[in-house]
């Protein structure tokens, strides 16, 4: 901090840049159909669907509303898992082969076999990791003294 109580930072330029050598990773959009496979724990079901699209070079998660935070927390270990075979040059629909021999399962979950499938977007496959879910019944309102 300056004297004046300001930054000495405020006057640098600070784009995001990218930086050789940095985290490498699938591009999370396509607009193109999609192969995906489910993924699921004993405690919980189907927790989200491993997304890849050759043709964009990508790949993602998209978790199961109805599944929630365990949904939520898996995502870390997939997308970590992805990010691997991105690093060793795999393409999306080979990453999704190779993590299809995963029975390690746990929280993060287990490829559900013979769950390969095609969807014709990631937008129908968001719809599709919608089904089941509710929203919340909205909280009662509280109580106050005197009632």
């Amino acid at each position: 901090m300056s004297e004046d109580g300001g930054s000495h930072l405020l006057g640098e330029d600070m784009q995001m840049r990218l930086v050789e050598g940095g985290p490498v990773d699938y591009t999370f959009r396509t607009d193109k159909p999609v192969e995906y496979v489910a993924v699921a724990n004993e405690a919980n079901g189907i927790l989200g669907y491993l997304w890849a699209c050759d043709a964009d070079d990508a790949a993602g998660w998209e978790g199961r509303l109805a599944a929630g935070a365990i949904a939520m927390n898996g995502s870390r270990y997939w997308y970590g898992r992805l990010r691997e075979a991105k690093t060793r040059g795999l393409q999306p629909s080979l990453a999704l082969a190779e993590l299809s021999t995963d029975t390690e399962g746990g929280w993060s979950g287990h490829l559900v076999p013979g769950s390969r499938a095609i969807a014709a977007s990631v937008s129908e496959l968001r719809e599709k990791a919608r089904d089941g879910w509710e929203p919340p019944s909205p909280a009662p309102a509280p109580r106050g003294r005197g009632r």
